[in-house]
């Protein structure tokens, strides 16, 4: 195996020779091949690497080779007197130069990076991963320390890692040239810089002149694809050594291995927003479970009455509910609420309104008490803009209804005498948004033998044709699917299919909002 110039995998292998996957570098004439450890391991996302394996133009003649450099190696210009600060020509030009043409070093230079590759895409512990790397810099650049910087929530700069030369960890609140780290981060390109002098070592801030700092080098850290702006953070690693200079080479393979700590944030973040789905997708399936749990049976032992209600959220969770609830005196206490949106959030609020009108239906006669003390409660607890609409029939076994509407939709009461459709009137807001509020009950209503009461919430009446957005299903369609189904002297559970169905037929089924209806029909006498 070898890497092509673009960077991709190729098969690379003399006549007769057995195949070792590795890496062909092109030398002078003939090919150098350097061994990885193992196709299974390093055959991964080379062509993240692909830009660094090319080589250096050669020196100009007559042009000197740089201190410690043999004559006929890659070479960049000597910085000019008294302007220690050089920077990189941007993130490619300085991370394409790395290569040197001695074949020991080059082994040396690409073994470090392919190892930093393979911990990156197998390490899901990033501290060990950034300090394996920052150790990584201060040994391929002779430094004496390295940190890992990042750019903290105001601006300012926060070291994440700190190692000397030795492997150890070193404090955070430690000193290092934040000049040149804000310069890099600033503008986006890698900087290195060799002091000579203690003029030129104020030039480039105090700290570096209190430090005794000789050499300093700072690359960015690069953003990913989907993110704008200016840089994460930046690796940075310096010296006090005279002798020590920081060469072009240096600086292109510490880009590389910048960008590698930069892949492996994006990985880690990837990783955690995986994780995080994961554990979301399994709360709302446990509130989804927990939600239907709590809806109730359909009461089937009623001498008066035959009732029926189906909902359907959106989402796994709804923030509709409907319930049955046997009262202090005996009578059938129907609700049917809609809280603002839907999701979890929601159906927080609904499984609260429901626990607490439960707890006092069985204990307080009046139905218009029971709401204002839900609605008090529920203001106490939502956050503004919350609310939830509700609409709570009380039947009692003489065919009397007492209604309380909290800015929910207008039930309907189909009557069998005439085959009208009539609408049970406003009442008070929304619980949760005004908590004064005093709920009264509307005057009563009779409803006779086969009358039909269906209370509904909107994702029921807000159904809507996909090829026409603009074509609801509407209170008219409502009233149609009751007129008709009632008619046949269908029963509670047969008009409510009949009404989901024409809403789910105009709706072709999509879900946009909760939907829920409860139907109530006298039953006949004898």
């Amino acid at each position: 195996m070898g890497v092509s110039r673009a960077g991709s995998w190729r098969k690379s292998r003399p006549s007769g020779e057995p195949t070792l996957p590795g890496i062909m570098l092109g030398g002078a004439g003939a090919a150098k091949e350097f061994p990885s450890r193992g196709e299974g391991r390093w055959g991964l996302r080379l062509h993240s690497v692909s830009m660094f394996f090319r080589r250096k133009k050669k020196e100009a003649p007559g042009e000197a080779p740089r201190h410690g450099e043999a004559p006929g190696s890659p070479t960049t210009p000597a910085p000019a007197p008294h302007a220690p600060l050089e920077s990189g020509g941007g993130p490619g030009s300085a991370t394409t130069q790395f290569l040197t043409g001695e074949a020991g070093k080059d082994r040396r230079t690409v073994q470090v990076l392919l190892e930093t590759i393979a911990r990156v895409s197998r390490s899901r512990d990033l501290e060990s991963l950034f300090a394996y790397v920052v150790d990584s810099s201060i040994r391929i650049a002779g430094a004496e320390r390295g940190l890992l910087i990042l750019r903290g929530p105001d601006d300012e700069l926060e070291v994440r890692t700190g190692r000397d030369r030795d492997g150890n960890t070193i404090p955070t609140d430690v000193r290092f040239s934040t000049s040149v780290a804000r310069k890099v981060l600033e503008e986006g390109q890698p900087v290195r810089a060799t002091v000579h002098s203690e003029s030129e070592a104020l030039e480039l801030g105090k700290s570096v002149y209190d430090l005794k700092l000789r050499a300093v080098m700072c690359v960015p850290l690069s953003l990913s694809e989907e993110e704008k702006g200016a840089p994460r953070g930046v690796l940075y690693v310096d010296s006090r050594a005279a002798s020590r200079n920081f060469t072009q080479a240096d600086l292109a393979l510490f880009a590389a291995l910048a960008q590698q700590i930069s892949i492996a944030m994006d990985n880690a973040r990837l990783h955690l927003d995986s994780i995080e789905k994961v554990r979301l997708e399994q709360s709302l399936e446990l509130a989804s479970a927990i939600q239907r749990d709590l809806m109730p049976a359909v009461p089937t032992d009623l001498s008066t009455w035959d009732v029926h209600g189906w909902y359907r959220p959106a989402d796994e969770a709804a923030g509709d509910f409907y319930d049955f609830v046997r009262t202090r005196d005996g009578r059938l206490a129907i609700v049917v609420g809609d809280a603002t949106g839907h999701g979890i959030g929601p159906a927080l609020i609904t499984a609260t309104t429901q626990g607490s009108l439960r707890s006092l239906l069985r204990v307080i006669a009046d139905p218009g008490e029971v709401v204002t003390l839900v609605n008090q409660d529920l203001t106490e607890r939502v956050e503004d803009g919350r609310f939830l609409t509700l609409f709570l029939a009380v039947l009692g076994e003489d065919g009397t209804l007492h209604g309380i509407n909290a800015g929910h939709a207008l039930p309907f009461v189909w009557r069998a005498a005439t085959g009208d459709v009539e609408t049970i009137g406003r009442g008070g807001p929304a619980l949760g948004m005004v908590s004064d509020e005093v709920y009264v009950a509307h005057e009563p209503m009779h409803l006779d033998p086969g009358d039909v009461l269906v209370i509904y919430t909107d994702g029921i009446s807000e159904a809507r044709d996909p090829d026409r957005p603009e074509e609801l299903f509407g209170e008219d369609g409502i009233r149609r699917a009751l007129a008709a189904a009632a008619a046949e002297e269908e029963g509670a559970e047969g008009i409510l299919k009949c009404i989901v169905g024409e809403a789910l037929r105009m709706s072709a089924g999509a879900r946009e909002d909760d939907m829920t209806i409860v139907v109530a029909r006298r039953k006949a006498e004898g």
